[in-house]
């Protein structure tokens, strides 16, 4: 619909329910099973400290909503990920991790 109009500016396409780093990581390790938990490290200086899209011009511009809440999207990215290692094991060899 965008590609459609005269509009030549950025949108933001997201979720505007905020939540910090953090609590995402937690939701990933809960659903993922990890027990590791998570490293915390410095933020920069320039680290944005509201991770929260304005998608008013999506809406306006698109009629566009999120359809897809965070942890069902986080659901279905990790059944995605693990039926790919189901269907071919070497898949994880291509996994890069620290």
């Amino acid at each position: 619909r965008l590609f459609n109009t005269a509009y030549t500016d950025p949108v933001n396409i997201g979720n505007p329910r905020e939540f910090t780093v953090k609590q995402l990581a937690e939701l990933v390790n809960e659903l993922t099973g990890n027990p590791g938990g998570t490293k915390h490290k410095d933020l920069p200086e320039d680290d944005p400290k509201v991770r929260q899209p304005d998608i008013s011009l999506a809406r306006e511009l698109l009629d566009w909503e999120p359809q897809v809440a965070v942890e069902d999207g986080l659901k279905k990215t990790l059944e995605y990920f693990r039926g790919l290692l189901e269907r071919s094991p070497d898949a994880s060899d291509r996994v890069v991790s620290e």
